[in-house]
């Protein structure tokens, strides 16, 4: 069976409020095996609301609706459903006497245009509302001869997320009679562009056309890497498990040095989570990122475990009084060095990690704009890299946060 989500709103057009619950519903679809091909977004307009329907219902089984539940003039989903479905909306006595001792029991007074969330369409079923005034609904119908069913939640995140799970879901998979799960895993990667990533998982990506589950895909996800997305369904978690495990194996085959973590592991997880099994702390040096290496670092939880802090040492005279830095070019792999050497010492470290480089606009100490030096200082030993990084100032930035932790990464794993 395949559903597919639409959500209504005008706010999320115009990127007032952000789309979270498709994701959501999304992720619940895939999770109870509920194919979900499409999601849209449409504004509060009637005529657009009714067009978009009755398109992803000319391909879909089902489609979730999100929002346009509430009591105003522009709440149009259930006069959309209504046209759709070639119906009327009735005046539901049971709703209106919920939402009115809802707002007495709160003490506040009710306007009349609350009960508008009382008019169902004919032949609908009401799903209960537990924890605000709007009703969510059930609405099976037969399209051109062809069963069809549209369910509508409200867009309160808390509101929609109990209907799914109490009602849709459990309606779906009745009418479904399919008895699956859908099982994802990511596997994180650092290291390759992904036309070059692509390339090189050619021979898998081949066999799997073939075979058709899983299925592979990639999403190219900035400072986070580029992530290859593995998905299988079968009868049983289990066996989905099992499935993704095979596939999982073939593909670190072929590009295993820049597989880095999986699923919600980051980049500056994985490096803490090294750091800590090899009894090591960590002091930064940053110049050319200016505190994102840190910001990354604290952003996860334990980190104060292993993390002794961060100098940013954006002005030279810091670097050389400091750090320890010599008198010289600050953009330089012996910068980058003492910058290390430097952080260890003040912070006292047993690693240092430094950054240094040019995100621009112009040149600096003879090196183009999108160099990065990198130094790591672990016990008595130290590693330098240059680096030449894509992108203006921004992504250069973001770019030598990830490409400095996955040197420290590759470091720790040799060591």
């Amino acid at each position: 069976m395949r559903c597919d989500v639409l959500a209504v709103g005008t706010e999320l057009l115009l990127g007032q409020i952000t789309d979270t619950n498709s994701q959501w519903i999304g992720e619940q679809l895939a999770a109870a095996g509920v194919d979900s091909l499409f999601q849209a977004k449409v504004g509060d307009n009637l005529a657009r609301v009714e067009t978009m329907l009755r398109r992803m219902l000319a391909d879909a089984d089902a489609v979730i609706m999100c929002g346009g539940l509430g009591p105003t003039h522009d709440d149009l989903t259930r006069d959309a459903i209504a046209a759709v479905m070639g119906v009327s909306l009735h005046h539901d006595e049971a709703v209106a006497e919920v939402i009115r001792e809802l707002f007495s029991s709160r003490g506040r007074r009710m306007a009349e245009n609350n009960l508008r969330q009382a008019q169902v369409p004919d032949g609908a079923i009401v799903i209960p509302q537990t924890r605000g005034t709007a009703p969510g609904l059930i609405c099976p119908f037969e399209l051109d001869g062809v069963a069809k069913v549209i369910y509508a939640v409200p867009g309160v995140p808390h509101e929609m997320k109990d209907m799914i799970q109490r009602a849709v879901l459990p309606d779906l998979l009745r009418r479904s009679g399919e008895a699956s799960v859908i099982v994802s895993r990511t596997l994180r990667t650092w290291g390759e562009s992904e036309s070059g990533l692509n390339e090189r998982l050619d021979p898998v990506i081949e066999r799997l056309e073939t075979e058709g589950n899983p299925t592979l895909a990639f999403l190219a996800s900035g400072w986070e890497g580029i992530k290859v997305r593995l998905t299988a369904k079968a009868a049983t978690t289990a066996e989905a498990a099992a499935i993704i495990d095979r596939w999982d194996a073939e593909v670190r085959a072929l590009v295993d040095e820049i597989v880095f973590g999986v699923d919600d592991d980051t980049m500056e997880s994985v490096v803490l989570q090294l750091l800590r099994e090899r009894g090591h702390t960590l002091a930064l040096a940053e110049s050319v990122t200016g505190g994102l290496v840190s910001g990354r670092i604290t952003n996860v939880a334990g980190a104060s475990e292993v993390f002794r802090g961060s100098i940013v040492s954006y002005a030279s005279d810091v670097k050389f009084g400091l750090l320890g830095v010599p008198e010289g070019p600050v953009v330089s792999e012996a910068a980058a060095a003492a910058m290390a050497q430097g952080a260890q010492r003040v912070l006292g470290a047993s690693v240092g990690l430094a950054l240094t480089g040019v995100a621009g606009p112009a040149e600096q100490d003879g090196m183009p704009v999108g160099t990065l030096c990198v130094g790591i200082a672990i016990g008595d030993e130290v590693l330098t890299r240059t680096l030449r990084l894509p992108g203006l100032r921004d992504q250069m930035r973001q770019m030598s946060v990830i490409s400095a932790l996955d040197l420290l990464r590759r470091t720790l794993l040799a060591s």
